[in-house]
């Protein structure tokens, strides 16, 4: 059995869950075997009812490990070297009886004796039916895992195995490889910034205003600047709290400590929490204006020829929320979304809610705004300063242009 001396940066230690989505595990396996990584896979009893082993052990090249001794021989199996070994443990597909036993440091089988012996990086990829996901215990063990220092890539949403439509499948074996990837290289000895002492909290994403269990209002925010922005500032040394709205992006840098809310009440209480050990705040998130008065408590049932007429109140205003418990040193930059008159209602803006610093995007631009890969920003301060005008650019390098503006502010 191989040790931690024989680490090349390359040793990827795979874990194989029972779900259906076990054979996608497959071709990460190929896929990571065709990159010029060495791969051992660990599966549970159940896995193997979904894929068995000699299709992991044929691909991967090595044997293929779920006991943790063998009866017959009395042979071990040292999870202790399987966790050493690896430079980065997947769990894909993870389930959730797997998640709940890591949350809560439960090790009846060879894949959570060996998690909990891993000194490598961790990255979970949950897999498993909607309402399994939603569940709140579900999600209060992701949670758990993450704030422990794991790895999560959230599920995708489509057709799930039991019928039901929505977020609960496993992203594509491409997807978890190029996240695999990422955490490598950011992983790798004499990678690592050094960590900073500056703490921010970026908000991110939409929120959703709930109607009846249901429904909900919401708008077409994907969270992709905001994630960004986390991501920029964990390179450059800060220790980012992210608290985001519903979004399947995920954060890969161990700086990146990630809150996930629902609604514009919930993103207001964790900021404020969050607030208060940060020396600044970037309010990227787009925040519903608008909330109902009421939130039925069964869901609406539609009858012919009736319509249904919504009170709506206004929601939170987390930058004014932070204004007031604003300290001095410390800074908040804010977003602004025009359609018109862009300059003047985002200096405004700016003036109104105590920004020192704020993001123009504007919807007349080609490529910006929600969901896109790309964004086109103007940049302005208080006073008389010119306003900072970006070419369109990815969304990575808008946020590297938004962070070496923050690092200019003293």
């Amino acid at each position: 059995m191989s040790s931690s001396s024989d680490r090349t940066g390359n040793n990827i230690l795979l874990g194989v869950c029972g779900g259906i989505a076990a054979y996608k595990s497959a071709y990460l396996v190929r896929e990571f075997v065709k990159n010029g990584f060495d791969v051992k896979v660990i599966m549970t009893e159940s896995a193997k009812d979904f894929v068995g082993p000699l299709t992991f052990s044929t691909l991967s090249k090595n044997p293929v490990y779920s006991e943790m001794f063998n009866s017959q021989t009395g042979e071990w199996t040292n999870h202790i070297d399987l966790g050493k070994w690896a430079d980065l443990f997947v769990i894909a597909p993870a389930t959730a009886n797997t998640l709940a036993k890591a949350a809560h440091g439960q090790a009846d089988n060879l894949l959570l004796t060996s998690y909990l012996s891993a000194t490598c990086p961790v990255l979970w990829a949950p897999a498993m039916d909607l309402d399994m996901y939603r569940h709140r215990s579900t999600q209060l063990n992701i949670k758990t895992l993450e704030k422990a220092g794991d790895h999560i890539i959230m599920p995708e949403s489509g057709e799930l195995a039991s019928g039901l439509t929505g977020q609960g499948r496993l992203p594509e074996p491409e997807k978890i490889f190029k996240v695999c990837q990422d955490l490598l290289k950011k992983n790798k000895p004499g990678s690592k910034k050094k960590r900073a002492e500056k703490r921010v909290l970026v908000t991110a994403g939409p929120t959703f205003e709930p109607i009846d269990p249901v429904r909900f209002l919401g708008n077409r925010s994907s969270g992709k600047m905001g994630f960004a922005i986390a991501e920029s500032l964990a390179e450059n040394g800060y220790l980012v709290d992210l608290v985001t709205g519903p979004s399947n992006l995920e954060a890969s840098d161990p700086n990146i400590e990630v809150i996930r809310v629902e609604s514009s009440d919930q993103m207001e209480k964790e900021a404020l929490k969050a607030f208060k050990k940060c020396s600044g705040a970037i309010l990227s998130a787009a925040v519903a204006d608008f909330k109902p008065a009421k939130v039925l408590a069964q869901k609406r049932k539609k009858t012919k020829g009736e319509n249904l007429d919504l009170k709506l109140i206004q929601t939170v205003d987390i930058a004014l929320s932070l204004k007031k418990i604003k300290s001095p040193g410390q800074f908040v930059v804010g977003f602004a979304l025009e359609t018109e008159n862009e300059i003047k209602n985002a200096r405004s803006k700016m003036n109104r809610k105590g920004f020192d610093m704020i993001v123009l995007n504007s919807l007349n631009d080609k490529g910006a705004g929600f969901q896109s890969d790309t964004n086109k920003i103007t940049i302005l301060k208080p006073g008389n300063a010119k306003p900072l005008v970006f070419d369109l650019k990815s969304k990575r390098e808008v946020a590297e242009d938004i962070v070496a503006q923050i690092n200019s502010l003293k």
